[in-house]
């Protein structure tokens, strides 16, 4: 006779801390790219905030640059290109929608990111990693949910449910690399193409260049060292961190942003602090896993 028993465990990795602060960074850029809108429109903007994170990179990784190879220059250019669509259709987006609308779209690459990983890497995600989407998803709508109730699809909410496949494919895209290829060179190539990809963008948006401002430019430089670290963190965490565990993780980002705008001087709403708590909830979950443990088998005693 036999018997098992079922235990959850729950096991954060050193990588996943470390995914966890750069998100907190991530949201804290939301209030800066919102300001900034102010004084330049939003492809110039993106080129230029990745501009100064390539310059930055480059500074520090010139050395390594010599031994960079096709492989690396592949998959710098397919990131880039995701880097480019996701962050310049949604800086375009947020010209014509409010901050509540984007964030709420932009949400959905939370469930796109498992559905494209079982898609293109054969890799289905498991029962507790559902379950913690399930619940960041259900936490970022009551936290950046439109107030009234009501999505009207205009062309700046088109942009940015598009901006959310260029996400996912950004996060698909780090993880299919990140063990091949070397970290700093990659990072660079594709902060250089997102740069080139938003500056070229400019033309069919029809943008002029703005009047440069020590807002701009403090908000740029700022930013930039801010994607140089993201990206960084990223391409260097997912060498081990899962698609669906880095997802859960990033879908932290708007109760970063909350937590900085009431620093602000903006106030969350009950519901809103409700789905900050269920985006933990999803976060903890996605880390659960179901083992099972077996027993040693018990004889029946024999009789005399």
């Amino acid at each position: 006779m036999s018997a098992s028993t079922s235990r959850l465990s729950l096991r954060i990795t050193r990588q996943e801390l470390v995914l966890i602060f750069i998100t907190m960074v991530w949201g804290g850029t939301f209030l800066v790219v919102h300001r900034a809108m102010a004084h330049s429109g939003p492809f110039f903007f993106v080129g230029l905030r990745f501009a100064a994170a390539s310059l930055l990179l480059a500074v520090f990784f010139r050395r390594y640059l010599r031994q960079v190879t096709r492989l690396e220059i592949k998959a710098g250019v397919l990131i880039g290109l995701a880097i480019a669509g996701g962050y310049g259709l949604q800086t375009w987006g947020m010209q014509t929608i409010s901050s509540s609308q984007s964030a709420f779209l932009t949400a959905l690459y939370v469930p796109v990111v498992p559905l494209l990983q079982w898609l293109f890497l054969r890799r289905p995600p498991g029962l507790m990693a559902w379950i913690g989407i399930t619940l960041a998803f259900i936490g970022l709508v009551l936290v950046a949910g439109p107030q009234d109730g009501n999505l009207t699809l205009n062309a700046g909410e088109i942009a940015t449910l598009l901006s959310t496949l260029a996400i996912a494919a950004e996060i698909i895209l780090i993880s299919r690399y990140a063990g091949q290829v070397d970290v700093r060179r990659v990072t660079l190539i594709q902060l250089m193409v997102a740069s080139l990809c938003a500056f070229l963008l400019m033309i069919p948006n029809g943008e002029s260049l703005p009047a440069m401002s020590a807002p701009l430019l403090f908000s740029a430089l700022g930013l930039g060292a801010a994607s140089a670290l993201i990206q960084v963190t990223m391409n260097w965490a997912q060498r081990s961190v899962s698609p669906t565990r880095a997802t859960v993780i990033y879908a932290g980002e708007p109760v970063w942003a909350g937590v900085v705008g009431r620093i602000a001087g903006e106030r969350l709403p009950a519901a809103a602090l409700l789905g900050g708590a269920l985006i933990v909830c999803g976060v903890i979950v996605s880390e659960l896993r179901l083992r099972r443990k077996k027993t040693v088998p018990v004889e029946a005693p024999q009789e005399p």
